[in-house]
């Protein structure tokens, strides 16, 4: 478990990160998704690309020359942006009474459990608030 409950506190445990809050200091605790750039294997690809349209267009190179190596460019770099499925990187924010953040990068595969522990922490969190108000 990354996310344990107690009675009065939070303890988080995700590879080398690790904290604890009590249940009042926690201001907010929810995951954040962020969607990957790709900006450098795009680059690499505009740059094969101009490097292949010069070759074609402005030498004298036979077309074997710059047509195999600007294919095995482009399967490579189709290769780089497409191995991982995961399109999102996914992200623990701990936001507390102090104006501290705490944010933990966490793999995809992590998501749904630790998605799950969250909504555990909201509704202990919310019996909590409706006992003190009634």
């Amino acid at each position: 478990m990354f996310l344990t409950l107690t009675q009065t506190q939070v303890h988080f445990c995700y590879s080398k990160r690790k904290w604890q809050y009590a249940f009042d200091e926690i201001a907010e605790l929810g995951l954040i998704r962020k969607k990957r750039n790709y900006f450098l294997i795009n680059g690499l690809f505009v740059l094969v690309t101009a490097a292949t349209y010069y070759c074609m267009l402005f030498t004298k190179i036979a077309d074997l020359y710059y047509v195999i190596p600007a294919l095995l460019s482009f399967t490579i770099l189709i290769i780089l942006r497409f191995h991982d499925s995961a399109e999102f990187d996914y992200y623990v924010l701990v936001r507390d009474c102090y104006q501290k953040e705490i944010i933990v990068k966490i793999k995809g595969k992590d998501k749904n459990y630790m998605s799950k522990q969250i909504e555990e922490y909201v509704n202990i969190q919310f019996e909590r608030i409706t006992k003190k108000t009634a």
